[in-house]
């Protein structure tokens, strides 16, 4: 089965790229033969190419040392929404991307995204993590901002396709790194009048990251923000850019500061724990219990529903969604940030407006319930621990 699906999507790659060197013309004064000839060396040379990849050798790269940043691969997936339809998408070499200057995108900030990572776990196969919750989160996101949804079985397929292509960029297991990938899709012809697109592209790109955090995850600090991440019945439940690109100043203040992230309240009564401007928040009481800040504002994250159910499934811990008082934060023993970059970020120092909150588990190292959950999601993610049932997507 991994065998053939590997092979499919490597058939696709050569058959697109055939199908658009076979749309060449003849050159003037060029005959049919030397045209003929000509091909038959291309494709040739094409074949050859792809069976001296087919092995996958892993890149050249230094996987410990790799930071989280863009590395381009080779290969990435692009459909395209037309005529009220999507086509049937293919994987393509081209990097780049050519809009029209008034795109939608451009005008409008008509996108959305997605975040998810492909692990090499213990026994050597290349796996996802939940992938279908992606897919899922993806279409409640182009359902708020009027855009054609991207059918879930298609979305995983196309994830399958681009980490199979870019097998050879996939951080090999004990490495600390991976390669994240990032879906999304954007509204790609003319608008002018402030209306959705009528045409759109869904595209996956990957890269190879190293861990979010080198020499380990260590608290850091952060403030309480004056600025709003959402607004009452807004966007702040779904994965917009417009969303982050809002947070872009708040971030870069808090940085000048000497803050790493910023604690968002609800922007109704300001006294509520909602979320950062990437990450859900998570606490644990002085009695062990599990608490996450529950809000129709806030960004469902895959990673943080996952940590829910193992602190309940797995470690037996008591677990409550609810809302969250920021008055009630400085009686919380350990608190950590949720996201598919790091996983858990811990956070030893909460700064209110120059009344500092530091939290019992301290700022040399992760407190000990937030350590064991880290360390059994990533146990799970990895392969060294039983998952649930349909967690782990594997694709090769």
């Amino acid at each position: 089965m991994i065998f053939i699906l590997t092979f499919s999507v490597k058939r696709l790659i050569i058959e697109n790229e055939l199908e658009q060197s076979d749309r060449s013309a003849p050159k003037p004064g060029e005959s049919a033969r030397s045209t003929a000839v000509t091909e038959e060396k291309d494709q040739a040379a094409f074949y050859q190419k792809r069976k001296e990849e087919s092995s996958m050798e892993k890149k050249n790269i230094d996987w410990g040392n790799i930071g989280f940043g863009y590395i381009q691969t080779d290969y990435r997936y692009v459909s395209y929404f037309k005529n009220g339809a999507w086509d049937n998408g293919q994987i393509t070499t081209d990097a780049n991307i050519v809009l029209n200057e008034c795109a939608g995108v451009l005008q409008y900030a008509q996108t959305i995204f997605e975040g998810l990572k492909a692990y090499t776990t213990e026994d050597g196969h290349i796996v996802t993590f939940r992938p279908d919750l992606n897919a899922e989160r993806l279409e409640q996101s182009a359902q708020r901002l009027e855009m054609p949804v991207f059918p879930r079985d298609r979305f995983i397929d196309a994830v399958n396709q681009v980490v199979a292509a870019n097998e050879a960029f996939v951080p090999p297991y004990g490495s600390g790194a991976t390669l994240y990938i990032r879906p999304y899709m954007f509204g790609s012809n003319p608008v002018i009048g402030v209306k959705p697109a009528e045409e759109y592209q869904f595209r996956i790109l990957t890269t190879p990251v190293g861990p979010y955090f080198k020499g380990g995850a260590k608290p850091i600090t952060i403030r309480v923000s004056d600025f709003d991440r959402a607004a009452p019945h807004g966007t702040g439940h779904i994965k917009a850019g417009l969303n982050y690109a809002m947070s872009l100043h708040a971030i870069v203040s808090a940085h000048k500061e000497g803050y790493d992230e910023n604690m968002y309240l609800d922007p109704a009564t300001r006294t509520k724990v909602e979320e950062t401007g990437g990450a859900n928040f998570l606490f644990v009481t002085k009695d062990g219990k599990v608490v996450t800040p529950k809000s129709s504002s806030i960004l469902p994250s895959i990673t943080r529903r996952s940590l829910v159910y193992v602190a309940k499934e797995y470690l037996g811990l008591e677990v409550e969604e609810r809302e969250v008082l920021l008055s009630e934060v400085s009686d919380m023993a350990e608190c950590g940030l949720c996201g598919t970059a790091a996983v858990i970020s811990p956070v030893g120092k909460i700064v209110d407006h120059g009344k500092e909150i530091c939290l019992p588990s301290g700022m040399t190292e992760m407190g000990p319930v937030t350590k064991k959950l880290y360390e059994t999601l990533t146990g799970i993610q990895m392969g060294r621990i039983e998952a649930p049932e349909g967690w782990i997507h594997v694709i090769k």
